[in-house]
């Protein structure tokens, strides 16, 4: 094997054809666990709620399955340092900052019926505790006010959601607590609790507080999720208005739990919004994220004035643009879609700005909010997986995200703390787009890509979306690269069933060959199919019965087609492979003859290593090889090529040739061109007419990932064809 790296092209140019504007980008990623420092890391932690001390340098967060509050060094911010974590006695719900004092709730409750909790001080720089309030209840939000003076708790005393059908009306009832700060940490003496029993319309006995914020004549606001209530109290503990959060007509929703299928069809009226967080903009208005939790959740946003009057109300519009960008949790439609939680707003370069997170679409929306009553959704950034808090850095032009999820147990990716930066280059995310198209079009789990011009490709789903495979047009001349059209695949007209695409090349005659991966334990085959250019199969090949005696799950990971003979890249060893060795399989569509050589992989580091994708272009095939680690773990994620004159098919059931590779591009660098981690699954590969090549991350559906999906292009590979 040789080895070489041809024309470095950054993903970063993707956007080159773009108008530059202000805007966010990520330019770092700290994942949680390095905060344990020598300890063992691979246990699991989480970033929730984060703050900022006053110099704007170091971070403080919430990590509840550890008991601790970590600290982040954003002194250079493209690269956080880990600072360690300081031990609580009890469960961190929340963080709030004064000067360099951190303020954090701790949840000590044994149970529901008898809740408890402190307010613990602590200097961030040398982790001591400075002082110790007892909150009488179970804390979740805090919030500092703007001047430092004083700390508003929510005491939320939660319901037990296995007693009475899982309905407020459970006592002891929430309360606010506010308390003064002094240079002690926070005055006990001062502590003061202010009933919010009698005022909700649901369960008014039973107040279950969610989310405080303070603006600058300190008033708070109180969201009452399960109450579907807001309160605004003054600072001298009084209640100055409270009123219903009231409820949204939904149209264009995908509402019911059927798994494998974005049909965005269905209507709910009446829904109630029950926000979570909440985050004043000015005096008189404060934004809510209408996340949901007993009766709701109505997948947007509000802008409230303080009186109660709604200013804006985004309805579906914020779950549409992560639909169109590929985000949509499919698995979530029954509960309450991308379900926005968190919310956080700030004054950028003279723009006032809000930010709404969602924690199952793992995005942040980023409005324009000039307007009041009209914000404009100017980006959509990546998160991790469920972002639960921001904070905003205006003064450093930074917005920080915190993603409570941390998949070590499963081997996935870590929780992750991640930074954004804002200035005059152009956006990057999202690399694909449906936004445009004539229809709404929810798309995710790219595998396959074939192109079908100079600026048209064609991509296929996985079998994540079992009841709706489908065949996507890609526009790649506008950048972001658009979705343009969505193609069902059918059998007698209806969605073909037991299909698994992974791999999708032109018949040149304006059809396609489509390649599934079966899973035999699921009755899925392993086969080829030709399709029609209206998406229907018209014809069916099966596995000849020397294959059928070895197959395995891991099967046809990619397909083209040179000449008369389709080509095949199985992911990974059957029985009758050699360690390290798998099949480049043929078939030949004349003679309807099979045949194979064999591939070497590279040996894992971890886990194991496999093809994702083949593709012929000039006188080479091009393989995606990867393994299956992500983040920091990942170390095979890559470009091959074999020479054609070696891809000579012998018959099957005997010895099979070795051909040998060659290394063209490391993809490590392109993975993190854009401040995140490495994602796992580099599965779609293909290149136009002009040679330039094209890549694409599968992001599973957004089932334990994070949605996000790279499609970049990659020039020079073919600089040395003949």
């Amino acid at each position: 094997m040789t080895y070489r790296t041809i024309g470095l092209t950054s993903v970063l140019a993707l956007t080159a054809g773009m108008a530059q504007a202000d805007a966010f980008n990520r330019i770092a990623s700290f994942p949680t666990h390095l905060n344990i420092g020598d300890g063992d890391q691979a246990v699991e932690t989480s970033a929730e709620i984060i703050a900022l001390t006053a110099d704007g340098m170091t971070l403080v967060y919430t990590d509840s399955p550890l008991g601790v509050i970590g600290r982040i060094d954003i002194t250079d911010p493209a690269n956080p340092a880990p600072l360690g974590n300081v031990g609580l006695d009890g469960e961190p719900t929340a963080v709030g900052i004064a000067g360099a004092t951190a303020f954090v709730g701790v949840n000590t409750s044994e149970s529901f019926t008898e809740p408890s909790g402190h307010l613990v001080a602590i200097d961030v720089a040398s982790g001591d505790e400075l002082s110790r309030c007892d909150l009488g209840g179970q804390p979740d939000s805090i919030a500092v006010a703007p001047d430092g003076s004083f700390v508003a708790v929510a005491i939320e005393n939660e319901r037990d959601e296995d007693l009475g059908d899982g309905r407020t009306g459970q006592l002891p009832a929430g309360a606010l607590v506010m308390v003064d700060v002094s240079e002690a940490g926070a005055d006990c003496a001062t502590l003061q609790t202010v009933a919010l029993t009698g005022l909700a319309e649901v369960s008014p006995e039973d107040p279950e507080p969610e989310f405080v914020d303070i603006n600058a004549a300190g008033d708070v606001v109180v969201s009452l999720q399960e109450n579907n209530h807001m309160v605004v109290v003054n600072r001298a503990g009084e209640v100055t208005s409270h009123f219903s959060a009231g409820a949204v007509d939904l149209d264009m929703i995908d509402a019911t739990d059927e798994r494998g299928a974005l049909i965005f069809t269905e209507s709910q009226a009446g829904v109630v919004r029950e926000p979570d967080a909440v985050k004043w903009v000015d005096e008189d208005h404060f934004a809510t994220a209408n996340e949901g939790d007993m009766d709701g959740g109505s997948r947007g946003w509000t802008v409230f004035n303080r009186d109660g009057t709604v200013v804006y109300e985004s309805g579906v519009s914020f779950e549409h643009a992560i639909i169109q960008a590929g985000h949509y949790p499919d698995k979530r439609s029954d509960s309450k879609g991308v379900e926005p939680e968190s919310i956080e707003t700030a004054t950028f370069g003279g723009t006032r700005m809000i930010f709404v997170g969602s924690e199952r679409g793992s995005m942040v929306g980023v409005y324009d909010a000039t307007d009041l009553a009209n914000p404009v959704l100017a980006q959509l950034l990546p998160s991790g997986i469920g972002p639960e808090g921001y904070v905003s850095i205006p003064e450093r032009n930074l917005l920080v995200s915190a993603n409570e999820v941390d998949l070590i147990e499963d081997g996935g990716v870590r929780s992750h703390v991640m930074i954004f930066e804002y200035s005059d280059a152009d956006p990057v995310y999202p690399h694909l787009t449906s936004a445009g198209a004539d229809e709404l079009i929810g798309w995710g789990a790219i595998s396959g890509l074939a192109a079908v011009g100079d600026e048209t490709l064609v991509a296929v789903n996985d079998s994540f979306y079992g009841y709706q495979p489908t065949i996507f047009t890609i526009d790649v001349s506008a950048m972001p690269a658009r979705i343009t059209d969505a193609l069902p695949v059918t059998r007698a007209g209806r969605p073909a069933q037991k299909l698994d695409m992974e791999g999708i090349t032109s018949d040149g005659e304006g059809g396609y060959w489509i390649a599934s991966e079966g899973r035999i334990d699921r009755m899925v085959p392993h086969g080829l199919y030709h399709v029609n250019a209206d998406g229907e199969i018209e014809q069916e090949i099966g596995l000849p019965n020397e294959l059928l005696a070895v197959q395995r799950r891991f099967g046809f990971e990619g397909l083209t087609l040179v000449g008369d003979t389709l080509w095949m890249a199985v992911q990974r060893e059957w029985e009758d492979d050699p360690a390290g060795l798998v099949k480049l399989i043929a078939y030949n569509l004349g003679t309807e003859e099979w045949g194979a050589v064999h591939y070497p992989l590279d040996a894992p580091t971890a886990g194991w290593v496999g093809l994702s994708e083949i593709v012929a272009q000039g006188d080479h095939v091009y393989l995606l090889e990867r393994d299956n680690q992500i983040g920091a773990a990942a170390v095979t994620k890559q470009i091959t090529r074999v020479s054609l004159d070696q891809m000579v098919p012998a018959p099957l059931g005997g010895d099979l040739p070795v051909v040998s590779k060659e290394v063209v591009r490391d993809l490590i660098p392109d993975l993190t061109s854009t401040g995140g981690y490495v994602l796992d699954k580099v599965e779609g590969l293909t290149f136009t007419p002009d040679g330039r090549a094209w890549v694409a991350t599968d992001n599973d559906g957004v089932d334990d990932h994070s949605g996000e999906t790279m499609f970049f292009a990659v020039d020079g590979l073919t600089d040395s064809e003949s």
